[in-house]
């Protein structure tokens, strides 16, 4: 690049072109004055550090705010400071904070995904004290002990989801240049294979908690017992919109950007299940909340609630139970295991499907799933139906 002059006059009658360009001056070497497609000038500073061999870039501000003699007086110090070894860009990178880096992480990518809160929540606790520190002095050995101390804790499963957590993030902060190198990468998993769980309600533990749930408060009695009867997950429920409920024909239409794999999904309602829904005011579109903006939470408050109302020897459960329950017991008593797939709303491990397809997949054996879903409303409240029978 061709060295020239530049003088105020000469800066201001430079012009755009169809490609961007840089004029660089000769009494100030390094400074450069960067003129964009739109007529924009910015002056840029470009010096190699003492010790270095990579060029760094500084924006020093837009012309004509920054007038030449303040930009070659800003190029002057950045030059000293050069020649000194300091890297401004380098220290300002070893500053970002944990949490800052995070902000960004949260803004760009969990800000899209529905487990998005839960996420950061998960990165948070991960961090702990050292989420106002610089990430570039957080070790990968720092990171590694607190999976192990959540292992050593018997839940080698939440250490591994803390682990992908960790990893997914140090990857974004290392892959943007905010730290030298993946801390996260190479990070251990909690010892030992992780075991699936072999808990398997009973129907009469079923209708136990279904029971149980009617001594709850008029919010948490009616979200209990729709996941019961529905066999949907936790956040499809406690997250349901009254515009989402179509009564009419007895189902909840459930966007792709509400479920687990991404999918639009239907859900039959049941009489019971229906009763339910109709019997809940909603607020701001919202069936289950407290505040108008926000889902309600307090799951954990709640099984404990739940729990004092059951036999002391009943063995631990969880929520998702419900859904295994519902398959189990469906599909042993004749419901074919595809459409229970569906109502589940479990992803299918085939290729992509075509636009007809999931137009098919979407509404397909939908009097089935119906009719199942009866049948097990049926089974878990005692009521008497006119169901079809499942095998038929």
């Amino acid at each position: 690049m061709a060295r020239v002059m530049l003088t105020d006059r000469s800066v201001a009658a430079l012009q755009p072109k169809e490609k961007r360009y840089d004029v660089a001056d000769s009494k100030r070497v390094g400074l450069r004055l960067r003129v964009s497609t739109a007529g924009v000038k910015t002056w840029v500073f470009v010096k190699r550090i003492r010790g270095e061999s990579i060029l760094r870039s500084h924006t020093l501000g837009r012309f004509p705010a920054i007038t030449l003699s303040e930009a070659r007086e800003k190029a002057l110090t950045l030059e000293k400071e050069a020649v000194e070894g300091v890297d401004r860009k380098a220290e300002a990178k070893n500053l970002q904070t944990v949490r800052a880096i995070l902000d960004r992480y949260d803004e760009m990518h969990l800000a899209q995904l529905r487990t998005g809160k839960q996420r950061r929540k998960q990165l948070e606790v991960a961090f702990g004290t050292r989420l106002d520190d610089p990430l570039n002095k957080v070790e990968r050995r720092h990171l590694q002990e607190f999976i192990d101390k959540v292992a050593g804790k018997g839940t080698k499963v939440l250490a591994n989801r803390y682990k992908a957590a960790i990893s997914a993030f140090t990857a974004f902060a290392w892959k943007r240049g905010y730290i030298d190198h993946n801390i996260g990468a190479g990070l251990a998993k909690a010892p030992g294979k992780e075991k699936p769980r072999d808990r398997l309600l009973t129907l009469n533990e079923v209708r136990a908690i279904y029971d149980a749930a009617a001594l709850l408060s008029p919010l948490w009695t009616p979200i209990i017992r729709l996941l019961i009867l529905t066999a949907q997950r936790r956040g499809d429920i406690v997250g349901l919109r009254h515009s989402e409920i179509d009564t009419d024909r007895q189902r909840i239409d459930l966007p792709g950007a509400r479920t687990k794999n991404g999918k639009a999904h239907i859900v039959h309602l049941s009489e019971p299940a229906l009763e339910i829904v109709n019997g809940v005011t909603p607020k701001n579109d919202l069936m289950f909340t407290t505040t108008g903006t926000t889902p309600v939470s307090g799951f954990s408050k709640v099984k404990v609630e739940i729990d004092k109302l059951l036999p002391e020897d009943m063995e631990p459960w969880t929520f998702h139970d419900f859904r295994t329950a519902f398959a189990t017991i469906m599909a042993e008593g004749g419901a074919d295991e595809g459409v229970v797939d569906r109502i589940l709303n479990h992803s299918a491990s085939a290729s992509a499907a075509s636009a007809v397809a999931r137009v098919y997949n979407l509404s397909a054996q939908l009097d089935k799933r119906a009719i199942v879903l009866d049948r097990w409303a049926e089974l878990v409240t005692k009521r008497t139906a006119k169901v079809v029978s499942i095998a038929s």
